[in-house]
């Protein structure tokens, strides 16, 4: 198995992983009227079984359609992104956004057959099962928050693994996030290497040039001195001695 298919494979896994413990542990506890209200640890975790039409802690800020239809967008990109780089990135960005995209796809796996089930409305209008609470309560002396509680939200396992895998980033992105592919040379710099090393070479021709036409100039100047006429006694014979 190749680098690629073997993070695609964890990727895949923990994506599975995350779907199969979230759907089973909301179903369980949905169809479990003794789960609704449990105490697991007294003044620290309780089971509180709630439906969540809006976003993540509560939030809404559209009808549950519209937020229904971002998640799904967001979970596509988070896809397309993970494998885009999956070559460069380390094995543990691509388990972490596993759990991301488990976690993702468990959320609106709710939203698209709990409002059947539960009877709210159309595909895409159900709400997510939350049901883990974190009941403890900061003592009475600290200030600004003293008698509050800790975590006032109720979340479920698909959270767990959105929010792990992030701080799991944040914590270690030094050696998780991936690394920037490599840059590849501009074509535009090829030809202008090429006109520099013609340039270089046109001054060295046009030097060489003046050299090689010395010799020729000198065979002229022989020639046309052969040809003066001679005068007087130069023109005379010289007899043998």
């Amino acid at each position: 198995m190749n680098p690629k298919s073997e993070k695609l494979a964890w990727f895949s896994a923990m994506a599975v992983i995350v779907v199969i413990l979230d759907q089973w542990s909301k179903t369980v506890v949905r169809t479990s009227p003794e789960l609704h209200r449990l105490t697991l640890i007294d003044g620290w975790l309780a089971f509180n079984y709630t439906t969540n039409p809006g976003m993540a802690m509560g939030i809404s800020f559209a009808p549950t359609f519209v937020i229904s239809i971002i998640a799904i967008m967001a979970t596509i990109g988070i896809v397309w992104y993970t494998i885009s780089v999956m070559d460069q990135a380390p094995k543990g960005f691509v388990i972490c956004m596993g759990l991301v995209i488990g976690g993702a796809l468990g959320n609106i796996a709710d939203r698209l057959y709990m409002a059947v089930i539960k009877g709210y409305g159309s595909v895409l209008e159900g709400a997510v099962v939350d049901f883990i609470h974190f009941t403890w309560i900061w003592p009475a002396w600290v200030p600004w928050v003293g008698g509050s509680p800790s975590f006032p939200y109720i979340f479920n396992v698909a959270d767990v693994a959105i929010s792990t895998a992030i701080i799991i980033l944040l914590v270690f992105s030094k050696w998780l996030l991936p690394a920037d592919p490599p840059k590849e040379a501009a074509p535009s710099e090829v030809p202008v290497q090429q006109t520099e090393a013609i340039t270089t070479d046109t001054p060295e021709t046009e030097t060489a040039s003046p050299d090689s036409e010395k010799p020729e100039t000198t065979t002229q100047a022989a020639s046309e001195t052969d040809l003066t006429p001679l005068s007087g006694d130069e023109a005379k014979p010289t007899k043998p001695a």
